[in-house]
């Protein structure tokens, strides 16, 4: 076989086309080709590559092994039947479409990766196979394609703190002007490195924590969108510390206050019609919508083992904070776990889609979009019914009250979440059996290595991690 020829991880074209790629970057002063991919325990991965050697990236893949899937935060490594040994290998192959000149780091490119096996078959713990395989499995059975979007919420700590301390680089109150003015030329840098990066921002501004910023983008297909979510956080990365700032995308980077979100933005569309507006529902939406809604509100409980994966997570997992905690959903309430939002009046068939707030940025975007798309396709399959809308603090209710209208609160603890997952046939066949085991071994892993610490030390332990 040469180099010329179709590859097991590529398509035919993909070769030469990596070829004249290469020559381009080569002349724009990129010497250096980035391929990232995201963990099952939620830790960005990359190996790199010469630009030189982007062509034969792409026709063989690079060595990667499988053990990374059993990885947990602190590079320990944990175990099931067929993932975490020392043996075998992957090959990563750079998704050509989404290669990216990085703004802020001179020199490099970036592109995500699927990961392919020796043999040239999808390797079964991709997440990032499994999420296009989701999608792709929507549009030929329902006629149902997405729009997508990941929040991305960080502190911006001092280069300088003592030791691994977190001490806020900005000061000022919440959506505040003087934080605002504080990171005036790092955020001037990050929207400029950006939008050459062709990343669409609609909103930047200080959030509520100490220290706290948020970042929104406009929506993409689903794979793409987490794809942005991966490219946009090396972006903060990168920017930041040219700017000799330290960020963290961790739930929490103290024990007690409002921690970092991630919140999905989902909308399902059908013939270029969006069915969460112009229906007949409640809010606009079409009995599907209604259903599809339906469908991720039942299985918000076992979702959280992908979309609120660290004991970092469970810090920034409490009532009264906006995180949606419980099992409810309503427009515009910010407590209950699923947002609809309809936008303003007048373009609504373009923006009426659901938030999933129960997210962080530990969750591999990859695997929290499949698991959440997955939930809501299952209950629009099967119609299921929308129960009532909670407004207000859902902590408020009455616990009868509550018990009524099916607000519970979600797993506290990962170990629930895990017990909920495992009892979930939809999420666990939407995985497959080697990443669902991958899922609950990672998830238990973190569990016990956080036993015994307090908040502030759960904090401390993962507030550089993600």
């Amino acid at each position: 076989m040469s180099e010329s020829d179709p590859v097991p991880g590529g398509r035919p074209g993909e070769v030469e086309r990596a070829t004249a790629l290469s020559g381009e970057l080569t002349g724009q002063g990129v010497h250096g080709v980035v391929l990232a991919y995201v963990d099952t325990a939620g830790i960005a991965r990359v190996k790199t590559v010469p630009t030189a050697k982007l062509t034969s990236a792409v026709a063989w893949g690079v060595g990667m092994s499988p053990v990374f899937d059993t990885f947990l935060a602190d590079d320990s490594i944990v175990t099931t039947d067929v993932l975490g040994s020392p043996d075998g290998d992957l090959r990563l192959y750079p998704d050509l479409d989404r290669l990216t000149v990085l703004a802020a780091q001179p020199g490099w490119a970036w592109a995500p990766v699927d990961r392919i096996t020796q043999e040239g078959a999808p390797h079964p713990a991709c997440g990032r196979t499994v999420l296009r395989r989701t999608v792709a499995e929507a549009a030929e059975r329902h006629g149902v394609t997405f729009r997508a979007a990941v929040e991305i919420e960080w502190a911006v700590g001092r280069d300088d703190a003592e030791g691994d301390a977190f001490v806020p680089a900005v000061s000022g109150p919440a959506y505040g002007a003087t934080r605002q003015v504080e990171l005036s030329d790092c955020a001037a840098d990050l929207l400029a490195a950006l939008a050459a990066q062709g990343v669409d921002v609609e909103q930047f501004h200080p959030e509520y924590a100490a220290g706290q910023f948020e970042l929104s983008v406009g929506a993409l297909d689903p794979v793409a969108a987490a794809d942005h979510s991966v490219l946009v956080r090396q972006t903060i990365r990168a920017v930041s510390r040219r700017h000799g700032l330290r960020v963290s995308f961790a739930p929490a980077v103290l024990g007690q206050g409002v921690g970092n979100g991630g919140h999905l933005h989902l909308s399902a569309w059908r013939d270029g019609a969006n069915l969460h507006a112009g229906g007949t529902g409640r809010y606009g939406m079409t009995a599907e919508a209604e259903s599809f809604v339906a469908g991720v509100l039942g299985r918000l409980p076992a979702l959280t083992a992908m979309t609120a994966p660290s004991p970092a997570s469970r810090l920034r997992l409490r009532p009264s904070q906006w995180a949606g905690v419980f099992t409810a959903w309503g427009r515009e309430t910010r407590e209950a776990a699923l947002r609809i939002v309809t936008g303003t009046t007048g373009i609504h068939d373009r923006a009426a889609n659901l938030e999933v707030k129960p997210v962080d940025l530990a969750a591999n975007p990859y695997l929290a979009l499949a698991s959440v798309i997955a939930a809501g396709l299952d209950g629009l399959a099967s119609s299921a019914p929308l129960p009532e809308e909670t407004t207000g603090d859902p902590a408020l209710l009455d616990p009868a009250e509550a018990a009524a209208r099916g607000v519970r609160r979600l797993p506290v603890t990962l170990t629930e979440s895990v017990a909920a997952f495992r009892a979930d046939d939809v999420l666990r066949t939407a995985l497959g059996p080697v990443l669902a085991d991958a899922v609950i071994a990672v998830r238990l892993g973190e569990a016990a290595a956080a036993e015994g610490l307090d908040d502030d030390g759960v904090a401390a332990a993962y507030r550089w991690k993600y």
